[in-house]
């Protein structure tokens, strides 16, 4: 969608409070059998490779479409502490927005912050940092949907072609990231381009603003590439002069459906928003909120009702500042249909956005990068669903290999992220520098002054005197060969010394 960018970040203590009881412990355990390999479509739900039903309950983590041509936040954090947060409250997939731009020879991030964190992002093209995040993704139990959310960095499109980035462009890149991640079954799927709006059209037959033929060709380019991809289509904004959001009018499809040359490959996507980006004619309607079932389904749910296809919503958000806002993601969030009540016989969403420099939404997280917003992550709380068991793929582009040996080893590195005097955060990463996964692990290290434990999150913890012991949580245990997990740690007082750590691997 159309949005800027907010104020500069200011730095804070930060406690950040885990969700509690979205998921069992059942639940759990089937969370470690379902989603594995790539994925298909049958009816109105997705499957895993062993037909199991999967639920995408994800996040949009934007960045890599602007011109920083990475994901924003690595000036404050290093990335895997973030995708442990985003696990450990219980999304389960990552929309990851890119522009053209990204797949340009040679073209480099900006902003990253790698003195102590992000080390091995260091040097590295957009290209391999986006490697990089889909590897750890993958070993988290997190999956992974690419976003062609503009054609460069200048801003969204209308159309998915501009003068400076043709048709043919397009779909040649959209081939090279499914080539890319051939055989790397974290990538699940190619949302083919973001938000088309007028002069777009769907069935209207003219091959320069139909977005369903286009859609058409891009996805069979992508199939004929990595036949095994879910192919994503998002809608138009008007249908037969009927207005709605950009991208999120599917009104078309009863008519005239996408075809692709790979069955059971199609899910199409909506976006939908509240009154913080815009306003539409529902939100004064007298029935509101009551008419807002009927709205989304003559938009977009019947594809889902009608058994159709599956329906990703895959963009919506608010501030959450007004009350109509809230009763709008309420009511969006039942329609979605709970976890607990439906499993994955439900909408797939992933919401917009992690990032809290959306400018009309904010994100799930706040300005310092590291503090949820638990109200609005609460909200989610009835349809977040299993995370999909870490994966150990094969090395991807510009991964670790295996270093070879047996012996179950580790390392911790200490980092202090913020000190404001009173207190402090830290970040540990823990690495396997052995030659076998990792079941478990243990870190110890003792303050040299009266330092105490204020919070710990990705792991747990005692303190007896200045010695610190943390262990891992259950989600970030295993930890494959040269692999890393993360937790962070909030303290006080602030203005000690970086203590010397032994990590402990079984």
């Amino acid at each position: 969608m159309f949005r800027t960018l907010r104020r500069a970040l200011c730095v804070a203590a930060a406690l950040l409070l885990p969700l509690a009881g979205v998921q069992s412990a059942q639940a759990d355990a089937t969370a470690e059998a379902a989603g594995a390999g790539y994925w298909h479509t049958s009816g109105r739900q997705i499957l895993d490779a062993a037909g199991q039903p999967v639920r995408i309950a994800g996040i949009n983590w934007f960045g890599f479409e602007t011109g920083n041509h990475v994901v924003h936040g690595l000036w404050a954090r290093d990335y895997k502490s973030m995708i442990d947060q985003m696990r450990s409250l219980g999304y389960n997939t990552l929309r990851m927005p890119y522009s053209d731009d990204i797949l340009k020879p040679g073209t480099m991030p900006d902003s990253i912050n790698t003195d102590g964190m992000n080390t091995d992002l260091r040097g590295l093209t957009s290209l391999q940092v986006l490697d990089r995040i889909v590897a750890y993704a993958g070993r988290s139990g997190l999956k992974v949907v690419l976003d062609r959310h503009r054609p460069d960095a200048a801003g969204q499109s209308a159309l998915w072609y501009t003068t400076s980035v043709p048709e043919s462009t397009w779909i040649t890149n959209l081939k090279a990231l499914a080539a890319r991640y051939k055989g790397d079954s974290t990538v699940i799927g190619i949302d083919l381009h973001n938000e088309p709006h007028d002069p777009a059209c769907w069935g209207c037959g003219d091959t320069a603003r139909d977005w369903r033929l286009a859609a058409q060709r891009a996805g069979n380019a992508v199939l004929s590439v990595n036949p095994d991809l879910l192919i994503m289509v998002e809608g138009v904004q008007s249908f037969n002069g009927v207005n709605g959001w950009w991208g999120g009018n599917l009104m078309g499809v009863a008519q005239y459906p996408v075809q692709l040359d790979v069955p059971d490959r199609l899910v199409y996507s909506a976006h939908d928003y509240a009154t913080s980006v815009a306003q539409q004619s529902w939100f004064s309607d007298p029935s509101f909120p009551a008419n807002l079932p009927g709205i989304w389904d003559k938009y977009w749910g019947y594809v889902f009702k009608q058994n159709i296809a599956p329906v990703w919503l895959g963009e919506f958000g608010t501030t959450l500042q007004a009350s109509v806002d809230q009763k709008w993601l309420a009511e969006l969030v039942k329609y979605l249909r709970s976890t607990s009540a439906h499993g994955a016989d439900s909408f797939h969403w992933t919401f917009w956005s992690w990032n809290p420099n959306s400018g009309d939404t904010g994100g799930i997280l706040k300005d310092d990068w590291r503090t949820v917003d638990t109200a609005k992550d609460a909200y989610l709380a009835s349809v977040k669903a299993p995370a999909f068991g870490s994966g150990t793929p094969g090395p991807g582009p510009g991964d670790p290999g295996d270093p070879g040996g047996s012996t179950p080893a580790c390392t911790a590195a200490y980092t202090v992220s913020s000190d404001w005097g009173g207190g402090f955060n830290a970040e540990v990463k823990v690495t396997n520098t052995g030659g076998v996964p990792l079941k478990s692990w243990r870190v110890s290290w003792t303050w040299s002054g009266s330092q105490k434990v204020t919070s710990m999150w990705n792991a747990s913890h005692t303190q007896s005197g200045a010695t610190v012991t943390a262990v891992n949580a259950a989600h970030n245990g295993s930890v494959p060969v040269a692999g890393s997990a993360s937790f962070g740690l909030g303290g006080a007082p602030g203005g000690g010394s970086v203590p010397s750590l032994a990590c402990t691997a079984a």
